[in-house]
């Protein structure tokens, strides 16, 4: 489908979740490059339109799964609305039962369809107990890019631009106070515990940053649950704010793009940190960057990584959702200064 000139338009499907969607990102810059006629409408929810702010032929369509678009008669619906756009393919980048019910309706009209290739038989092979084959897999970002390439859209990724820096609104400026101390970003919630530091450790390490009176130590998190947490961090060390629950999506993103540096599990805070090409530190309890969902343009030398030599099945899941008997401390084999020397690094560098 090599329609170099023409304009071309293309539906491009990823609904969820945080990190995933934001995994779209570079490969979204390097298609804006290449392709600078190719026009993009992203279908995905509502909470994580705003990652596409500042992105070049972009436009994002919200897939209200949930209401309007629920069930076979919802997606019929969906279909209908997106129809009108005139669709020249669709780039299936999530390849989940509604994103396949899609593909019958866009059937209907001959649209060209291409879906991700998740790798699941190469990540079985990574994560299991026995005869693990322990690898390097293919990048999520370079399984976006292949759907594109199937199109006739071949891409580069290192080709790929950081998102530019976001000027802050008033508002944001208000919550993270302005001065001149540089700005550290800390995320420490997963979706999952077997890929979340401790907190008590990760309490050592803010107690550190705020020692020095040097940084200013932005909590980021989600939920009232993890709300109510930060907010305890941040009246226990003067120099941390809790910026969770006070700002939506596209106010924190503001934020994260004016960071020096980020810490974060292997989460969606990662993603959204290095798609501003803000330097990422990452912690990896039973999760590992093998699996492919490792920060875009990130040097692996930030990741930090549990011990394999004690706790050799990891990764014993992509997602770090399973956790086997005796392998519930394998993040704690990294040590809260490992953190703050990886975070100094890139701080004083």
């Amino acid at each position: 489908m090599d329609k170099k000139g023409k304009q071309t338009h293309i539906l491009l499907i990823r609904l969820s979740a945080m990190g995933d969607v934001a995994m779209t990102v570079p490969m979204i810059s390097a298609l804006a490059e290449e392709y600078p006629q190719l026009q993009l409408t992203v279908l995905t929810k509502k909470p994580f339109m705003p990652i596409f702010d500042g992105l070049e032929n972009v436009q994002v369509k919200e897939a209200d799964v949930k209401r309007r678009h629920k069930g076979l008669m919802g997606l019929w619906r969906m279909y209908k609305e997106l129809k009108p756009l005139k669709f020249d393919a669709v780039a299936d980048l999530h390849n989940v039962l509604r994103s396949r019910i899609l593909k019958k309706y866009f059937a209907l009209e001959r649209i060209p369809f291409a879906q991700i290739d998740k790798g699941r038989k190469e990540k079985k092979a990574l994560t299991r107990s026995k005869n693990k084959v322990f690898q390097q897999l293919k990048t999520t970002h370079q399984r976006y890019a292949d759907v594109f390439a199937e199109l006739g859209y071949p891409i580069d990724l290192s080709h790929a631009k950081p998102l530019e820096r976001v000027q802050l609104s008033a508002k944001v400026l208000e919550f993270a106070q302005q001065d001149a101390k540089k700005w550290v970003g800390i995320a420490p919630f997963a979706a999952h515990e077997g890929k979340m530091y401790p907190l008590e450790l990760t309490k050592e390490v803010i107690k550190s940053l705020n020692n020095t009176d040097k940084y200013k130590i932005l909590l980021f998190g989600g939920g009232a649950k993890e709300v109510e947490v930060l907010e305890r961090l941040a009246h226990t060390y003067e120099n941390a704010l809790c910026m969770a629950g006070k700002l939506n999506l596209s106010e924190e993103l503001q934020l994260i793009s004016n960071l020096d540096v980020m810490l974060s599990m292997d989460s969606g805070n990662a993603h959204m940190a290095a798609n501003y090409g803000i330097p990422v530190v990452t912690v990896w309890g039973v999760t590992h960057p093998y699996a492919g969902f490792y920060p875009f343009g990130q040097p692996l030398e930030n990741a930090l990584l549990a011990d394999r030599a004690t706790y050799p099945l990891i990764p014993t899941s992509v997602y770090g959702n399973k956790v086997p008997e005796g392998y519930e401390n394998a993040i704690k084999t990294i040590k809260p200064e490992e953190i703050l020397g990886k975070l100094m690094g890139l701080l004083e560098s």
